[in-house]
């Protein structure tokens, strides 16, 4: 065993990278849920996102190409789920397992091709000055710019909903979607959107771990973020900034988990893998006391005639 060999700083710098995909995902659940709209389809949409950017990336050579597909891809998926439950009113959690279970198969199939294949790097940004400074240079300022994007996202998502007009539309619609409709707000415009930005992040996310994350393709690569991505937004209490706390815990703890392998540490490989699931779990259940954020028409119907 030999903890010595374990970086400090490298390990704070790759627990941001291992965060960003279950970062974007749920950010992007939060909005959702703030609608009133509860989305399980998360890891297939995320999934989705993955092969759709790795193959596009593949094709033209370009990440930034290979992103916007993810996110195009991710949102094309989410309106599966738009035609179920907001045109034809079904029940949105079998709604969501239904997509799930259609975007792991609609993957398998669309990356067949794929497997083995190395996609184009993604570059950092190392930023001038500040990616020097010690410690925090590499921690902070030499990352990819989806890493970034992925916490400007919180930030606006965090803004809009606490101090703009459009943020308490939104949080109108999914506390009473009724009382917004008798105001005159278009609940399922609001809702339709809402969904389809989900979708985007979600398809971000799926890629980001596809392309920056493990760069390759493999099929279920997403291996259940998209469920931890879900929990968070439930146990953060539908904050975005406890999002971001709670995908760093998840992502230090994953990173951790495998450095501690490589150093031989002497517990069975099968605890030191389960022990991020099993921490972030325990550590956001005693964050979720507060059940007031719950929007309260979460998971409801809404129809415009009644």
């Amino acid at each position: 065993m030999d903890l010595g060999s374990i970086n400090p700083v490298l390990l704070i710098a790759s627990l941001m990278v291992a965060a960003t995909p279950i970062l974007l995902a749920a950010i992007g659940e939060l909005v959702v849920e703030k609608a009133g709209v509860l989305n399980l389809g998360v890891e297939g949409m995320m999934i989705v996102g993955a092969v759709s950017g790795f193959a596009i990336s593949v094709e033209t050579g370009s990440p930034f190409l290979g992103f916007v597909a993810a996110a195009v891809g991710g949102a094309l998926l989410s309106t599966l789920f738009i035609l179920l439950t907001q045109v034809a009113l079904a029940n949105q959690v079998a709604s969501g397992l239904a997509l799930t279970l259609f975007g792991l198969g609609l993957s398998a199939l669309m990356g067949q091709k794929y497997v083995g294949i190395k996609p184009p790097p993604t570059g950092d940004i190392h930023i001038p000055l500040l990616s020097d400074v010690p410690v925090l240079g590499p921690i902070l300022f030499t990352h990819d710019v989806v890493l970034y994007v992925g916490i400007a996202i919180v930030a606006a998502v965090w803004a809009i909903l606490k101090f703009t007009r459009a943020g308490l539309i939104l949080r109108a619609v999914g506390e009473s979607h009724d009382a917004a409709h008798a105001l005159g707000y278009k609940v399922v415009r609001i809702r339709i959107l809402a969904i389809l930005f989900g979708g985007a992040c979600a398809g971000l996310g799926g890629a980001y771990i596809s392309l920056v994350r493990v760069p390759q393709w493999t099929e279920g690569m997403t291996a259940g973020v998209g469920w931890i991505a879900l929990a968070l937004v439930v146990f953060a209490s539908w904050k975005p900034w406890r999002v971001l706390l709670g995908a760093y815990l998840f992502g230090g703890i994953t990173v951790l988990q495998l450095n501690l392998q490589a150093a031989g540490v002497a517990i069975p490989v099968e605890y030191l893998a389960m022990s991020p699931y099993l921490i972030t779990i325990l550590v956001l259940v005693i964050l979720s006391k507060d059940k007031s954020s719950a929007p309260a028409s979460l998971g409801r119907i809404f129809h415009a005639s009644r």
